[in-house]
């Protein structure tokens, strides 16, 4: 079990991004300052699991509010085998998803502290953390993995700003160190996306470091009880960890009655009720939270998601647009902008923006689909063939990818590949007489 925010915006179809581990860094970070945070309540039984970093040797440990939630015990492992615990809160702040907390005292590795404040687009970026599913007996195994920052913008608070990372977060990241190629620490592992990952600018929690006094766990979950944002991160974790839709839904209507400007909790909102089935009051929530803050990029995108498949083409495209004029990097609003456009049949302008994603991640497996679909539409027919061909070999098997493949391989007289797609089609569509009469009327090459 586990503990972690999630994006959640509407793709059309969209594959998981893979968590990528490798080396790109010519000196090893240290790896020995990086905590498994394990929460338990008070039968001892695992609640949730996280990640952190020793900022002070003392024992000054930094990690996400959210992975303390509930929890009357914190047990802290480290690569090397130690152990230690949480004794003490020395900062938390639940809107920004920050927690600084005390280690029993003792001599501590740590990771030094780097400045986000002049961070570029493209700049190297990596990640580490605990894999929630390679924690075993209160053991866990440390992963780190690599990408490149997108740019820095606010997500769902105007004033807060995230450091949006191609870097992966693997579930039990969240509090993890996000380091630079100094292995410095930039930021703290936040939201989980897919192609997309948040991470807390560092310089948020650097001036409570030195702060000298603490408070016990014992009372932040007395805080908790009447905490708003305690109740927001609840509802996530029903909706998100348990599949509980119903039980989230209950959480963010407690919250709105008190607070009506609770931007979260309208977001968060409308995907518990898009799980349901409820459309109409999905986009209704995604509207409420666009009306709080209109430049909210998951939000744009996710209504746009609902818009294009209502076939409002014109408002999906101009709410894309709006995402992408917030957050120029957005990969899925740039791919779902290409294929709104692609129904408009403006399809040299939605070439150019998904070649853009897909520079972005050459693994956007949709953004291939939706870049095939414009090539074919341009009669590039070679050059859509191969990206339909990727777009499949990343988990796409669409009906209609593999009836323009068909005429790709006729056009081309490539009849026994376009046998091979006719027979794809009637594996996925039995009773289709289409396929079953043009594969009858293929000239026999064998």
């Amino acid at each position: 079990m586990q503990r972690r925010l999630t994006l959640l915006p509407i793709y059309f179809l969209i594959i998981s991004f893979v968590i990528l581990v490798g080396s790109v860094s010519a000196h090893e970070v240290n790896k020995n300052a990086v905590a498994l945070l394990i929460a338990k309540d008070t039968t001892g039984k695992i609640i949730g699991t996280g990640s952190g970093f020793v900022a002070r040797p003392e024992g000054t440990l930094v990690t996400n509010y959210h992975v303390l939630l509930d929890a009357h015990t914190i047990d802290v492992h480290f690569p090397d085998g130690s152990r230690s615990e949480v004794i003490g809160i020395i900062k938390i702040d639940r809107a920004k998803d920050f927690a600084i907390v005390k280690l029993v005292e003792g001599l501590y590795s740590t990771l030094e502290i780097g400045d986000p404040s002049n961070l570029k687009p493209y700049e190297y970026t990596s990640a580490l953390g605990y894999l929630t599913e390679q924690v075993n007996e209160d053991k866990g195994q440390i992963v780190q993995t690599y990408g490149f920052i997108l740019g820095i913008h606010p997500q769902s608070d105007p004033k807060l700003p995230f450091i949006y990372t191609t870097t992966p977060f693997g579930p039990g990241f969240s509090g993890g160190p996000v380091i630079n190629k100094f292995n410095q620490v930039i930021g703290l592992a936040t939201i989980e996306g897919r192609s997309v990952n948040l991470a807390l600018p560092i310089n948020t929690v650097n001036q409570y470091l030195d702060a000298k006094t603490s408070f016990s766990i014992e009372s932040l979950l007395d805080q908790d009880k009447i905490s708003l944002e305690a109740m927001y991160y609840r509802g996530s974790y029903f909706l998100h960890e348990l599949a509980d839709p119903e039980k989230a839904i209950i959480e963010f209507k407690k919250i709105l009655s008190k607070n009506p400007s609770f931007v979260l909790a309208h977001y968060e909102l409308a995907a518990a009720y898009r799980n349901l089935g409820m459309l109409d009051k999905s986009i209704s929530q995604y509207e409420k939270t666009l009306a709080l803050n209109p430049d909210f990029p998951e939000a744009l995108s996710n209504l746009g998601g609902y818009y294009f498949r209502a076939g409002k083409l014109d408002q999906a495209v101009s709410t894309f647009k709006k995402a992408i004029e917030v957050y120029p990097n957005f990969i899925q609003a740039l791919s779902n902008l290409g294929a709104a456009l692609n129904k408009q049949k403006h399809h040299y302008e939605a070439v150019k923006l998904l070649k853009k994603a897909l520079n972005l991640n050459p693994e956007f497996a949709i953004a291939h689909f939706n870049l095939g679909n414009s090539l074919f539409a341009l009669n590039q027919l070679d050059e859509a063939r191969k990206a339909f061909e990727l777009s499949q070999s990343q988990g796409i098997d669409f009906l209609s990818m593999h009836w323009k493949l068909y005429q790709i391989h006729k056009k081309n007289q490539h009849f026994q590949d376009a046998e091979k797609e006719l027979k794809i089609i009637l594996e996925i569509d039995p009773l289709n007489e289409d396929a079953k009469k043009k594969l009858f009327e293929l000239p026999t090459t064998h």
